[in-house]
């Protein structure tokens, strides 16, 4: 697969909308629900529960009272009351872990698609988003019930788009620790679309 240059969704530190929230300490995490909306984010509490704090619990799928722990992305994430729990930003972990920021989304090319193709419209879409960047926050706040101010402030500072050498160190370092614990089939290398021409 190829992917194309230098776009996808990274946070360097806290991203705040990939949590794992707890009822108890770290340590004691027996059991952890998992959304099922991104794999990527359930392989990396998996990576980060058992490297970083040596725990290996029970995974299941979506949430439940019964579990210690449950991942929350998205707007619940940035939602939610966290008052009284052990809350852990996984990209601020992963950060602490690896000494790199985390890609939690890129776009992929799969063989036999015009490579320049795919990539010109990526781009072109996420320089449309540039643009129009003003109005996507204020629909994107309607829709979700955050204020426009949150979602700017996420958006700009909690995220960027603009992949550099140290997110795609981190994205290999992901994989080969997501292959080595089983969690991925293989670690296949991702080469940037443009990098034959």
């Amino acid at each position: 697969m190829r992917a194309p240059r230098g776009l996808g969704i990274a946070a360097a530190s806290e991203v705040r909308s990939v949590l794992l929230v707890s009822n108890v300490s770290r340590e004691k995490i027996r059991s952890v629900g998992l959304d099922p909306a991104s794999r990527t984010s359930a392989v990396l509490t998996r990576l980060l529960l058992k490297r970083r704090y040596g725990v290996e619990p029970e995974f299941r799928d979506g949430p439940g009272f019964e579990n210690d722990a449950e991942l929350v992305i998205g707007d619940p994430a940035l939602k939610t009351r966290l008052n009284g729990r052990v809350v852990l930003d996984l990209a601020a972990e992963w950060r602490a872990f690896s000494g790199h920021p985390f890609v939690f989304a890129l776009w992929a090319i799969a063989p036999g698609v015009p490579e320049r193709d795919a990539s010109e419209i990526v781009r072109a879409s996420y320089e449309a988003g540039q643009r129009d960047f003003g109005r996507l926050v204020a629909r994107e706040a309607a829709e979700s019930g955050l204020s426009e101010a949150v979602v700017e402030d996420y958006l700009r500072h909690s995220l960027h788009y603009e992949l550099d050498a140290g997110d795609l160190a981190g994205l290999d370092l992901f994989y080969r620790l997501a292959a080595e614990d089983g969690l991925v089939p293989s670690a296949r290398p991702l080469a940037p679309a443009d990098a034959a021409r």
